[in-house]
């Protein structure tokens, strides 16, 4: 069992961590506090091939697996999470695309997303539809040659600035099976009755852009069906199995950060006549977040390897997930619990990390929604 990475990988995650060190420090608060973002970052990352890495060869991509995409977000977000959020989730959706799509539709969209043409985001969540997906109730609906559609969706990643969106939409509302009323589309936002509201007032990762999106008899040729009509749920956790991973990727990365801003402050910080880092109390606290970071880890690298080999194995996926945000939460607790009054302020990395960590635990499946996906799998 070797646990090492390839050379090559190795070489991905310098140049990762290179690029991120050099790019995000100096824009991380302006962005953080203007809930903005300079795409020129986003197209310098494209331009050195760290965009869509896990998309094939012959649509742009460098042809690497989802393992490597996890390698560049955990770096990325190691310096800087709303930023590292910002560049790599603008192939948000292509996940899906090169499981499903037709060879048109990855010709039409692929390519201009690696060579910073494109930005493509995901809609799933509506306003009474959250973790119950097959509660979605945004609509399409045949009409000749099209799709008409009709709904709302919330918390759309990209959804005000993308050029396209996947939409997960009703389109068998009396089949039997709640799971077969579904399909995803590929929506142009530049077509008429598409309506992008951006949502102010983030907790965290407030570089990137999240909207709501309002469909209003939007048109769509019948060729933008992704997949197959009706399977839309089934498409969508075999993209869950692999975006999960994403953000598996992302926790460790954010509680590297956390660990790291931890240790230059109770190295400095003086009380009671000695070093922080000299109290037991401390050094238990900076052990347990380095096993945290190290378990977290070694089940995201397991989890994303055997992806690669296309042998999801959803417990896992689970796991991986469950535990690497919880551990994100929980180093970004204490990072700024050692730094006291000091951690309260926005002077601070550690404050913007704190807030940053949370949204791990919810997006891409809530931490109840993992523990029931890990206790089915242990109990069937």
């Amino acid at each position: 069992m070797d646990f090492s990475l390839t050379r090559e990988q190795k070489d991905i995650v310098k140049a990762a961590r290179k690029f991120a060190r050099g790019e995000f420090p100096d824009r991380a608060q302006e962005f953080d506090r203007e809930e903005t973002f300079d795409l020129s970052i986003w197209r310098k990352a494209c331009e050195l091939g760290f965009v869509g890495v896990f998309i094939e060869e012959k649509y742009g991509g460098a042809g690497y697996g989802f393992f490597e995409h996890c390698l560049i977000n955990e770096e990325f977000w190691a310096v800087e999470p709303g930023i590292g959020f910002a560049i790599l989730a603008t192939t948000f959706g292509a996940e899906l695309l090169s499981l499903y799509a037709s060879e048109a539709q990855k010709e039409q969209v692929l390519p201009r997303l690696v060579e910073g043409e494109a930005i493509m985001g995901t809609a799933i969540t509506e306003p009474n539809a959250g973790s119950d997906v097959t509660m979605a109730e945004t609509t399409a609906v045949r009409d000749g040659d099209h799709w008409v559609l009709n709904g709302t969706k919330m918390f759309a990643t990209n959804g005000s600035i993308a050029h396209f969106m996947l939409v997960f939409c009703k389109t068998d509302p009396e089949h039997p099976s709640r799971h077969k009323r579904h399909s995803f589309f590929i929506v142009p936002t530049d077509a008429p009755g598409y309506k992008a509201n951006k949502l102010h007032g983030k907790m965290g990762i407030r570089a990137s852009d999240t909207a709501e999106l309002v469909f209003s008899d939007l048109r769509i040729p019948l060729e933008n069906l992704v997949g197959t009509e009706g399977d839309g749920f089934a498409e969508l956790m075999a993209f869950f199995n692999h975006t999960r991973l994403h953000i598996c990727a992302q926790a460790v990365g954010l509680a590297r950060a956390a660990l790291e801003e931890a240790v230059r402050h109770i190295k400095g910080r003086v009380q009671f006549g000695k070093p922080l880092a000299d109290f037991q109390a401390t050094q238990f606290k900076i052990a347990e977040m380095a096993t945290r970071i190290r378990a977290s880890r070694n089940l995201y690298y397991e989890a994303a390897w055997l992806a690669d080999q296309g042998r999801i194995d959803h417990g896992l996926v689970a796991m991986a997930k469950w535990y690497s945000a919880q551990t994100a939460v929980t180093c970004a607790d204490e990072a700024l619990q050692m730094h006291g009054g000091y951690g309260y302020i926005d002077e601070y990395k550690v404050q913007r990390l704190y807030r940053d960590a949370k949204i791990l635990e919810i997006y891409e499946g809530t931490k109840e929604i993992e523990k029931t996906i890990i206790a089915r799998s242990v109990l069937k």
